[in-house]
């Protein structure tokens, strides 16, 4: 049944009627201390910006938390559904309770809830944002297709954000670091190589590329001529000890190497070849 109300849309679970934090509706608020708020473990967004956070506690000092947080009750402690950054910056701000509002929800609607919370709000980095969808869609066993419908974005949209977590770990680094773009980063996905991905992705910090400079820069990598394999030069003594065995075992003979070392490769197309072979060389003569 879970499944089914999730199949609804994103609206069930995080409808203004669901999750309505506005100064317009307080009622249901409770003042809460923040030593018994514990944050969601599966908060998407892993980095809080310091900076951002220290205004944002300089603003609650002076007006205080105009938005409560939402919450849901574990054991005789309060778990963060919505309202992270306001938590922290309350304690930055060194308030002892802080305003919010509890919600019944169970573990898989919370998850959901909190992701898309987070991911509606848009100040997720791209690489938070990629995980939070790839979570949504393990978690619930979607599709990018049902995926994109709840969140109200283009299936290439969702398509191209998931596509940044093949990026090597060096590259997903500077894009949660905002030094790179996720503009940037789409074009790194098409490199083949990590190595490649990685040094392209330093050229652009270094050098401040831009976007249509990185695509340019892809695609003259894409086009450029695979470098061609030396053409084995033929060795006549080895071609003849080729053919020879060839004739021999009644089956193609490569032999690899030079006439010092190397290998002799014997090619069979059947069971009934291969036990033959295993016959011929290992029989008593």
């Amino acid at each position: 049944m879970r499944q089914q109300r999730l199949g609804k849309g994103l609206g069930a679970l995080i409808s203004d009627e669901n999750i309505n934090t506005s100064t317009a509706d307080m009622s249901g608020v409770r003042d809460v201390d923040v030593n018994e708020i514990d944050p969601n473990a599966d908060q998407p967004r892993k980095h809080f910006d310091t900076e951002a956070l220290e205004g944002l506690a300089q603003s609650i000092k002076t007006y205080g938390i105009v938005q409560p947080l939402i919450v849901r009750r574990v054991g005789d402690r309060y778990s963060i559904i919505a309202g992270e950054r306001r938590y922290r910056a309350a304690r930055m701000a060194g308030l002892k309770t802080v305003p919010v509002v509890v919600k019944e929800y169970s573990d898989a609607e919370l998850m959901e809830v909190s992701l898309v919370e987070n991911l509606q709000r848009e100040d997720l980095n791209p690489i938070e944002e990629a995980q939070a969808m790839q979570m949504l869609m393990t978690e619930h066993k979607l599709t990018q297709e049902e995926l994109s419908e709840r969140l109200g974005k283009s299936r290439s949209a969702v398509a191209n954000t998931l596509r940044l977590l093949t990026l090597p770990e060096g590259v997903r680094a500077l894009v949660e670091s905002g030094e790179l773009s996720s503009g940037h980063a789409r074009c790194l996905v098409a490199l083949k190589s990590d190595e490649s991905k990685l040094r392209l992705a330093r050229k652009i910090v270094a050098e401040g590329l831009s976007v249509r400079a990185v695509e340019e820069l892809v695609k003259s990598y894409s086009e450029a001529p695979k470098p061609r394999r030396p053409k084995r030069q033929p060795v006549p003594e080895i071609e003849s000890a080729e053919n020879t065995l060839s004739s021999a075992l009644g089956t193609r003979v490569q032999i690899t190497g030079n006439l010092k070392q190397g290998k002799i490769i014997l090619s069979y197309y059947s069971s009934e070849q291969l036990e033959s072979l295993y016959d011929l060389l290992i029989s008593e003569k």
